[in-house]
């Protein structure tokens, strides 16, 4: 149909319609998402178990890699790395309830830049707050972290002290 032509309203329903498309999208992406931490959660669990009842070792996580890659040709993420990253997941984050509520709001790639490059706990839950507070990509995060924004907050210089009375400068003169 011609522009000059559509009924009146139409950009406007097209645009509901749009937004209500991209929000649907969203909302799959972030479920999908989720499912896919607490998966990864789980089997990192699983293996943690049996390794410490069992004695498994990184010839099982080989083994192991070989055999999800045959039974889900089109999943990407059973390479014996992420394995181990699995397994670091559930060693760092034990509680099940605080993956499916916390975790699960940032991407399996933010997780492991984190887990990488964070042995800090209480760093990596305040990077995880700040990322999903301020929207981050895993490259902002890891150049947050690699400019040690965390040891920085609140450190800035300042001459509030010196200009502002004692009651407004933060200070307990």
């Amino acid at each position: 149909m011609r522009q000059d032509i559509l009924p009146s309203g139409y950009e406007w329903f097209l645009h509901s319609i749009k937004m209500q498309v991209q929000q649907v999208q969203l909302q799959a992406l972030v479920a999908v998402n989720k499912e896919l931490l607490f998966l990864y959660w789980h089997i990192g669990k699983a293996m943690l178990e049996r390794q410490r009842e069992q004695g498994w070792g990184a010839k099982v996580i080989d083994h192991l890699s070989e055999d999800l890659h045959h039974a889900f040709p089109q999943m990407k993420g059973f390479f014996p790395r992420n394995l181990k990253y699995m397994r670091a997941f559930a060693e760092a984050y034990p509680d099940e309830q605080f993956v499916q509520a916390a975790l699960a709001q940032i991407t399996w790639y933010h997780h492991i830049a984190l887990l990488e490059k964070v042995k800090d706990e209480k760093e990596r839950l305040w990077s995880i707050q700040k990322t999903v507070e301020h929207g981050w990509s895993r490259n902002v995060l890891v150049h947050q972290i690699s400019t040690v924004l965390y040891q920085r907050q609140g450190k800035a210089i300042t001459n509030f002290q010196a200009t502002l009375p004692a009651l407004q400068s933060g200070s307990r003169a």
